[in-house]
């Protein structure tokens, strides 16, 4: 039996609802409304991405482009289905968002995490290394500012990252809004 294959694509409005079951699934992850999901794969799809298998949302990524810092792409909130079974499927998918918006001039990535969230930081400094990128952290918002039970949010920096090669990076079609990769 052949291995399941993700496609990354840009998300629509219609996602919305699937990827916030999705999200209030997932542990650890603060629940927002259905409204911000459809919401935000209006407002920001180009900087989005979700997982599907077989068209069924499996993952997702949210992110945008800083107003006032362009260069600077912001992951916000990520997660996959823990029974999608492909491997480093999460991995797949920040890389993927985070190379799109670098072939759309990023020279900076941003995320912010909790210093026990060990995973999504491993990923952080793996992509960093890979591209010869400094990675920085400081203290974005104090655990008071977020309210009872919440952590402090830790702010990753990696960059400047070096323009793309395109001899040696490979990323098919970034010019198009909506562009499926299988993983």
């Amino acid at each position: 039996m052949a291995a399941a294959k993700a496609v990354f694509r840009t998300p629509t409005p219609a996602d919305g609802l699937k990827v916030w079951e999705l999200v209030a699934s997932t542990p650890g992850l603060d629940t927002n409304s259905p409204y911000a999901y459809v919401l935000w794969f209006r407002d920001f799809a180009d900087c989005s991405l979700v997982a599907t298998v077989d068209d069924e949302i499996v993952g997702f990524l949210t992110g945008y482009r800083r107003p006032e810092e362009p260069e600077t792409y912001f992951v916000w909130q990520t997660a996959v289905s823990p029974r999608h079974g492909i491997p480093f499927l999460g991995v797949k998918l920040f890389e993927e968002a985070a190379e799109r918006q670098r072939a759309r001039g990023a020279r900076f990535v941003e995320a912010s995490v909790s210093a026990e969230n060990r995973s999504i930081l491993m990923v952080l400094r793996q992509y960093a290394r890979r591209r010869t990128a400094e990675i920085t952290e400081q203290l974005l918002f104090p655990a008071g500012l977020l309210g009872e039970g919440h952590h402090d949010e830790i702010l990753q920096r990696i960059g400047p990252l070096p323009a793309l090669d395109p001899a040696t990076d490979t990323l098919t079609d970034t010019a198009s809004p909506v562009k499926e990769t299988a993983a």
